[in-house]
C-alpha cells in the first residue's frame, strides 16, 4: 500500500511540479524513496535525489525556490534596496590598510571609489615610490565570482605567487608574477588551496593540493620556477584520510614547516629554507589527541601544546631534539586561562590568552623575565595581534575593538609600554557610541553552568519585554563567537532591535573544556545553552518569543535547524545559512568533503552509539509535524563546506511536514559558496535579505 500511495504521488505532483508555476504558491519538491539502512536501522530519504548538481531537475527546483523567495520578499523589494544602500554608505569608499614591513618592503592595500576588490601595493621603507603588485578589479572583472587567496613574495622580492578562485569552491589556481615586468609565468598550478611558500633560492614553490572529490588537502609539491607542474615534486603526502595537511615558512624565515592535522592531534616536519629538496624531518610524531604548534627561534622551538593541561601549556626544546621528551615547560597551564597562541620577537614572547571569555595580551621580556598585561578599560572588548612579521622589533602590532567600539589597530611598545594609534575604523555618516550600550550577562543552563551572553543595544529602550531581539550563535570546533564591532549591524539596533551573543559550549570561549563540553557525545549542551540563553532574555524581560529571533551559519546553521525542533514556540522567526542539516547521511558520506576529517568533532557514524546520538539531533532526520518558526534558508551552489542539498533537502522535508503558514524561505546563490557572495559590496545584498525577512516579520517599514 504505501508503494501504490507514493506512485500515486509521483503522477499527481511530478517533479517538483512543473505545473505550479505560480510564484505565490510555495515548490513541492518530488519524492524519491531512497532506502539507507546501518546498525539494523532503517531510513527513508525522500529528497536524496537532490545530490546531484548536474541534474536538470534539481536545478529547476533551486530556481523555483528563488523565484518563490522573491516572490514572498517582493514587498520588501524596495526595502532592499534601500538597505543596500544604507550599509554600502556606512563604508569607506576610498579606504588603505595600515602598512607592514617585511624584507625592506611596507605592503598595503587600498580600496578606490566603487571598486569590489582590492588593489594591493608595496614600496620599499625608505621610499615614496609606491608599486601595483595585483589589481584585484582587473583580475575580476570576467567572472561572476572572485576570490584572491594567499600571496606571497620570493626573498629576493623580484616575484610574486598567488592564488585564485573563481568557482566559490575553494579550489584555487596559483599564478606567478614577474614584479619587475608585470608578465606572468607560463605556469599555472591547478588544484591547490591557494596558499604557498616561497623557499629561499627563489626557485622553488611548496604549495598543498587537494582531493578532487572530497578536497582533503593531502599533498604537499615543489615546484621549480620555470617547469611544468607535471614535473612537480611530492614532497609529503598524508595517507590518514582524518588529516589535512599545508605548507607555511617560520617566521624566523629559516624552516619550511609542514604541518599534518586532525580535530584532535598534530603532526609537524621541517625543511630548512635553504635545502627545499631535502627530506623532511619529523618533530614529533602524531600521537591521538596531542595537539600542538610550533614557533622557532634561534636556536631552539617553542612548543604551544595540551600535552600536560588541556588549556594548554608553553614548552621548549632544542633545534636539533625536538621529541616531546625534550620538551621543557616554560609557561604551565591553567585551570581558568587558555593559551590561544604567541608571537616571538627576539627579545620578547607576547601570549594570547583567554580568561573568562575575554582575550588578553601578555608581554614578556626575554631578557629580564618580566611579565606585563596591556591593559584594555571595556568589560567586553576583542583583541588581536596581526601583521607581526619582523623579529627585530620592540613593536607589538594589535587591533581592538569591541560591540560599541568601532576598532583601533595600534603599534605598542614592548620596552616603554606607550600605544600609538595607526588607524581608527571610520564609520561614514557619523557614529556615536555614547548612543549605545553593551551589556554581559550570565545565563543559567538547565544543568546550573552560567552561559554568557553578550549584547548590544540602542540607549534609550525600555528592557520590559518589547524589544526585537536577534539571538546569534555557532558552538561548534573550539571556535569562539567575540563580541566584536559591526556597521551592519547599526540597521538592526537603530530600528529597535537588540543583538545577542551566546557564548554556548562548543566554542572556546571559557577555555578547552567549554569545548569539549559542546561535542561528540555532549553535543546536546550546545542546543540547551542556546535555548536556555534564549529563554534566560525572555524571562528577563530583554524580550519576548514573539519578538525573538535566531541565526547561525554552517553549523550554527545545524545549531538553527536543531533548536527549532527542540523548542519552535521561543522563537518567532530563524535565519539559517549554509547549514549542515543533514548530519547522518553526510557523515556516513566519505567521499563528500570535510567527513573524515570531522569525526572528531561530531563521532562515526558508522560507530552504533555515535549513530543514534547525532540521529537524536540531526535536524532534517527530526523534523516533525508541527509548527516551526518563520524561516529564511540560504546556500551556495558550489558550497564545499556544507553542500547545497543539505538546506533544500532539508526545506523540503519542512514543507511536506509543517502545519502553519508561516514563512519558509530557500535562496540559494548559483554562482556562489560556502561564504556567499564575492566582493566588498555585493554580500552586502544577502545581508540586506536577512534584514528584511526580519524587518516584514516585525512589520518595520523603510
Amino acid at each position: 500500500m504505501h508503494k501504490i500511495h507514493y506512485l500515486l504521488v509521483l503522477i499527481i505532483f511530478g517533479a517538483c511540479q512543473e505545473k505550479m508555476n505560480e510564484k505565490n504558491l510555495p515548490p513541492i519538491c518530488k519524492k524519491q524513496e531512497k532506502f539507507l539502512s546501518i546498525h539494523n536501522h532503517d531510513r527513508i530519504d525522500n529528497y536524496y535525489w537532490l545530490n546531484d548538481r548536474e541534474n536538470s531537475n534539481v536545478i529547476d527546483y533551486l530556481n523555483q525556490e528563488n523565484d518563490y523567495t522573491e516572490n514572498q520578499m517582493k514587498d520588501t523589494e524596495g526595502f532592499q534596496k534601500n538597505l543596500f544602500n544604507e550599509l554600502k554608505k556606512r563604508i569607506k569608499q576610498e579606504d588603505e590598510s595600515v602598512p607592514y614591513e617585511f624584507n625592506g618592503y611596507l605592503y598595503w592595500r587600498k580600496f578606490s571609489m566603487g571598486d569590489e576588490h582590492p588593489v594591493y601595493l608595496r614600496k620599499k621603507s625608505n621610499s615614496e615610490n609606491d608599486e601595483v603588485i595585483l589589481n584585484g578589479n582587473e583580475l575580476a572583472k570576467d567572472y561572476d565570482y572572485f576570490d584572491l587567496g594567499d600571496y606571497d613574495i620570493s626573498p629576493n622580492n623580484k616575484l610574486m605567487a598567488y592564488g585564485v578562485d573563481t568557482l566559490s569552491r575553494r579550489i584555487y589556481q596559483i599564478k606567478i608574477k614577474d614584479l619587475s615586468s608585470g608578465k606572468l609565468y607560463d605556469e599555472v598550478l591547478e588544484n591547490t588551496t591557494g596558499s604557498m611558500v616561497w623557499a629561499n633560492d627563489n626557485k622553488t614553490i611548496f604549495y598543498t593540493k587537494q582531493d578532487q572529490k572530497t578536497l582533503r588537502s593531502f599533498q604537499i609539491y615543489a615546484h621549480q620556477l620555470g617547469t611544468s607542474q607535471d614535473e612537480d615534486t611530492l614532497i609529503y603526502e598524508e595517507t590518514d584520510d582524518t588529516f589535512y595537511c599545508y605548507v607555511y615558512k617560520s617566521k624566523s624565515e629559516k624552516f619550511i614547516i609542514i604541518n599534518s592535522s586532525s580535530t584532535l592531534s598534530d603532526e609537524y616536519r621541517l625543511i630548512p629554507s635553504d635545502q627545499p629538496l631535502s627530506k623532511p624531518k619529523i618533530f614529533q610524531p602524531r600521537i591521538k589527541g596531542l595537539e600542538y604548534s610550533i614557533y622557532h627561534k634561534d636556536q631552539q622551538f617553542y612548543v604551544l601544546t595540551n600535552e600536560d593541561h588541556y588549556n594548554f601549556s608553553l614548552k621548549t626544546c632544542d633545534i636539533n631534539n625536538t621529541s616531546k621528551d625534550n620538551w621543557k615547560t616554560y609557561i604551565k597551564g591553567q585551570d581558568e586561562v587558555l593559551i590561544e597562541g604567541i608571537d616571538v620577537f627576539d627579545d620578547f614572547l607576547v601570549i594570547t590568552e583567554r580568561e573568562k571569555g575575554l582575550l588578553k595580551l601578555k608581554v614578556i621580556d626575554l631578557k629580564s623575565s618580566k611579565a606585563h598585561y596591556i591593559s584594555f578599560n571595556e568589560q567586553s572588548y576583542v583583541v588581536q595581534t596581526s601583521a607581526n612579521l619582523l623579529m627585530n622589533t620592540n613593536k607589538l602590532r594589535f587591533s581592538y575593538n569591541s560591540m560599541v567600539n568601532p576598532g583601533t589597530i595600534y603599534d605598542y611598545d614592548m620596552i616603554d609600554k606607550s600605544s600609538k594609534v595607526l588607524k581608527e575604523k571610520e564609520v561614514i555618516g557619523g557614529y556615536n557610541q555614547d548612543n549605545y550600550i553593551s551589556e554581559r550577562l550570565w545565563a543559567s543552563a538547565r544543568d546550573g553552568t552560567k552561559i554568557p551572553i553578550s549584547l548590544v543595544y540602542k540607549k534609550g529602550i525600555k528592557l520590559d519585554g518589547s524589544n526585537p531581539t536577534l539571538l546569534y550563535a555557532y558552538g561548534s570546533y573550539g571556535y569562539s563567537i567575540d563580541p566584536t564591532f559591526s556597521t551592519n549591524r547599526l540597521s538592526l539596533l537603530d530600528r529597535g532591535f537588540i543583538f545577542a551573543i551566546a557564548h554556548i559550549r562548543g566554542g572556546e570561549d571559557l577555555g578547552r573544556s567549554w569545548y569539549e563540553d559542546g561535542k561528540l557525545l555532549k553535543k546536546k549542551n550546545t542546543f540547551y545553552d542556546f535555548i536556555d540563553c534564549g529563554k534566560y532574555l525572555v524571562e528577563n524581560k530583554y524580550t519576548n518569543a514573539k519578538k525573538l529571533y535566531a541565526a547561525g551559519g554552517s553549523a550554527g546553521g545545524l545549531l538553527m535547524g536543531t533548536v527549532i525542533n527542540y523548542s519552535p514556540e521561543l522563537f518567532n522567526g530563524v535565519i539559517a545559512h549554509v547549514p549542515f542539516v543533514d548530519v547522518i547521511t553526510t557523515m556516513l558520506d566519505e567521499s563528500i568533503p570535510l567527513t573524515t576529517g570531522e569525526y572528531d568533532e561530531w563521532g562515526n557514524p558508522n560507530n552504533k552509539e555515535y549513530y543514534h546520538y547525532m540521529l537524536s539531533y540531526s535536524p532534517y532526520d527530526n523534523v516533525e509535524r508541527m509548527k516551526y518558526p518563520h524561516l529564511l534558508v540560504t546556500t551556495g551552489l558550489h558550497d564545499s563546506q556544507v553542500q547545497y542539498w543539505e538546506p533544500a533537502k532539508w526545506v523540503a522535508k519542512l514543507r511536506d511536514y509543517k502545519t502553519d503558514d508561516n514563512l519558509l524561505l530557500l535562496k540559494t546563490n548559483m554562482k556562489a559558496g560556502h561564504g556567499g557572495a564575492s566582493g566588498r559590496f555585493e554580500y552586502l545584498k544577502e545581508i540586506a535579505l536577512d534584514y528584511a525577512f526580519l524587518f516584514k516579520l516585525e512589520k518595520i517599514k523603510f
